[in-house]
């Protein structure tokens, strides 16, 4: 069996030779080379993938409005009734904010707003307070920390 595989070949006249266009018309693809008279498909190879035959290309027919800074900060908005949840006396920063869901995913700053109710008086540390809430915190019984300010005050001991 091993002798009869080696001497396999290809019967005659199985493969033909590379067509080879445009050269002259005995060949049957001279002149034109099977691309037709004139226009765009005679004169070009290949179109840009985006080229939409003349008509007004789709990004220019759609309105630009706006500009998105790709490297904005995120900001995580928390509400002081989502601080109701903690129990009195305790320290509120990040750590404890991604503990109880509050905060998901990147958060670049945390922002403290006025909205809701707090009863409790807790120590909250974040980036940045609204008035309100730091009323509302304060009235509460609680201390609003800057993140600045406490990370100024841990190095400094």
């Amino acid at each position: 069996m091993a002798d009869t595989l080696s001497k396999l070949a290809k019967p005659e006249g199985a493969t033909r030779g590379k067509l080879r266009k445009g050269r002259g018309v005995g060949s049957g693809l001279g002149k034109t080379a099977g691309r037709g008279q004139k226009g765009q498909f005679a004169r070009r190879s290949t179109f840009k993938p985006w080229f939409e035959g003349g008509q007004t290309p789709l990004a220019r027919r759609l309105p630009k409005r706006g500009f998105k800074k790709h490297n904005r900060d995120v900001v995580a908005a928390i509400n002081v009734s989502q601080l109701e949840m903690f129990d009195a006396g305790a320290k509120v920063d990040e750590r404890a904010l991604r503990e109880r869901g509050i905060i998901k995913g990147r958060a670049d700053r945390i922002k403290i707003l006025g909205k809701g109710d707090l009863t409790k008086s807790v120590t909250v540390t974040a980036h940045s307070f609204s008035k309100s809430a730091q009323e509302k915190i304060a009235k509460a019984g609680g201390k609003t920390v800057l993140v600045a300010a406490a990370a100024a005050a841990a190095t400094a001991e």
